[in-house]
């Protein structure tokens, strides 16, 4: 993969950090939209893949914290877990996006993303049962809230993410991962 320059990652963080704010707030005009559709994980899933494992870190602390001092959301009781999990998506899909390489982009942004999402969602509930929760989270309490309401949000996001990042890449707004081999037995 190409590198960007840091300023071209600086703008890009931003623009996520941003969308952290901008896009649950489209989304909680839906009742519990923020719960099911989880659009805050879509932004810092994307700085991920695109910037690394260290703005995908900073923009997961970030967005939720600008988000929640900007809109009162996500509400303070629950910004400390999100902003762990929102990290752990940010800095496991900026790792995953360096270390997978199946020659097929679209299978690495799934692999990528699927074990980001996983990894984000056993650490919050871990972090949120030893530290928020007192003892009275259960497994079942977190089976439910991280991946049966949250469902559709998952489907949006891997329906979403990866046609984006395929679609900046092709657009060479971001270097792309796989360069098309040339063509070294040209036809006469």
């Amino acid at each position: 993969m190409n590198k960007m320059t840091a300023v071209k990652k600086s703008i890009i963080t931003a623009v996520c950090i941003a969308l952290c704010v901008v896009l649950p707030q489209a989304f909680h005009a839906i009742p519990n939209a923020g719960t099911v559709y989880i659009p805050i994980h879509i932004p810092v899933l994307l700085c991920g893949l695109i910037c690394g494992p260290y703005l995908g870190g900073f923009c997961g602390i970030a967005g939720p914290l600008l988000s929640a001092l900007f809109t009162g959301m996500p509400p303070a009781a629950l910004l400390p877990p999100m902003m762990i999990e929102c990290a752990v998506y940010g800095i496991v899909s900026g790792l995953m996006m360096r270390l997978v390489s199946t020659k097929k982009i679209y299978l690495d942004l799934y692999i990528c993303l699927i074990t980001a999402m996983l990894a984000g969602r056993v650490i919050a509930g871990i972090a949120k049962a030893l530290m928020f929760s007192g003892g009275d989270f259960t497994v079942s309490a977190w089976a439910v809230s991280y991946f049966v309401t949250s469902l559709p949000g998952a489907v949006l996001q891997l329906a979403l993410i990866p046609s984006a990042v395929f679609a900046l890449m092709k657009a060479n707004l971001i270097p792309k991962k796989y360069t098309a081999a040339k063509n070294k037995n040209k036809s006469l």
